[in-house]
């Protein structure tokens, strides 16, 4: 299954921000798990550099950056999304617009994020961390 992950989540990891560390950080794990294919955008990337340098100076943000960018897969956004962002008339925010259009051309099937609300307009499914991973990562034990 292929998941998106909103900057949040990545913000919420890079600057140990509870009480939503422990849901972000096993999301962010499933990037070892077979099951899923986990994205994140250019621009979610950004932002949590941005975010993680000013929590831990530059040098750290930098490292913790190249450890994500080594499990995550990484989408694309072009001049088709950037336009289809900025001129739908039920996006409100071009950057949220971005990050959708990104996930959708990657094929994903959910977006993580804590902004759900800002993903009004998705046709794709959209949870927190703790609901996704309630719902798809949680392996189911075979009753006796």
């Amino acid at each position: 299954m292929r998941v998106f992950l909103d900057a949040n989540i990545l913000v919420t990891v890079l600057c140990n921000e509870y009480p939503r560390l422990t849901a972000c950080s096993r999301m962010l794990s499933l990037c070892d798990d077979p099951r899923f294919e986990v994205f994140t955008s250019p621009i979610c990337i950004a932002i949590a550099a941005y975010f993680a340098e000013k929590k831990n100076g530059r040098k750290l943000a930098k490292k913790k950056i190249s450890i994500l960018l080594d499990k995550l897969r990484i989408t694309t956004i072009d001049e088709a999304m950037t336009k289809e962002a900025a001129l739908n008339k039920k996006i409100d925010d071009v950057e949220d617009g971005l990050q959708y259009y990104s996930a959708l051309r990657a094929e994903c099937k959910s977006i993580v994020t804590y902004d759900r609300n800002d993903f009004h307009f998705s046709e794709l499914e959209v949870l927190d961390a703790e609901q996704f991973l309630l719902k798809y990562a949680v392996r189911k034990t075979a009753k006796p």
